[in-house]
């Protein structure tokens, strides 16, 4: 059985919650534009394992238009607070007014900079991290996921079978390398237990054990 065919992932999909008009809206925009997102099916995973976890602290990296920051806010429900860092100022003031339209500005700060820069600024603690930013800082990010996150914390990361690259010997492109050093690290490091799931692009979810 191909657990990777359309007609699955259709299946799958027809079985997810409905979405508001605002998550929808998002959706055909990003598509519209090529702007990447994560899409209902990982959106409803940040979701349930914000509010499974009680993560009432947690850090995104890379906000774009704000879609994934709405599905983890609001799995974090009331009382709980975003960080979202995203270094570009034009998607920053969108992914604003999306939060806005959302109810969420009390609940989710947005962040100008760049990821690697303004983590370490943040302190510790925290519950939750969600990593989407550029594939090639992947490897770098690591290590301040893991100072940012409480022992018990989740590390969520998007992207990490990158389409299938990971597999491809022929793939030797910053990107596919860096994602690979990221998985083999994570798998390796005995501070960590991770596990892939492979939803759309890939999400791997790992808990910090010290």
């Amino acid at each position: 059985m191909d657990l990777e065919g359309k007609a699955l992932r259709d299946y799958m999909e027809s079985l997810l919650p409905e979405r508001d008009e605002l998550l929808k809206e998002m959706e055909s925009v990003a598509q519209e534009e090529g702007i990447p997102i994560v899409g209902p099916h990982v959106g409803s995973l940040l979701m349930i394992l914000a509010s499974a976890s009680g993560a009432r602290r947690a850090v995104e990296l890379g906000t774009a238009i704000g879609y994934s920051a709405i599905w983890l806010a609001r799995g974090m429900g009331a009382g709980g607070r975003l960080v979202t860092i995203e270094m570009r100022e034009e998607m920053a003031r969108r992914a604003g007014r999306s939060i806005e339209r959302a109810g969420l500005q009390d609940s989710v700060e947005i962040l100008v900079g760049k990821a690697l820069e303004l983590l370490p600024t943040l302190g510790d603690g925290f519950d939750l991290v969600f990593n989407d930013i550029n594939k090639e800082d992947y490897p770098a990010v690591l290590p301040l996921c893991k100072e940012a996150l409480r022992s018990g914390g989740l590390l969520l990361t998007d992207n990490v079978l990158w389409g299938g690259r990971v597999v491809s010997k022929e793939d030797v492109s910053p990107s596919t390398e860096a994602i690979r050093e990221y998985n083999r690290v994570l798998a390796e490091d005995e501070e960590w237990t991770t596990v892939i799931l492979p939803i759309r692009d890939g999400v791997s979810i790992s808990v910090k054990r010290v």
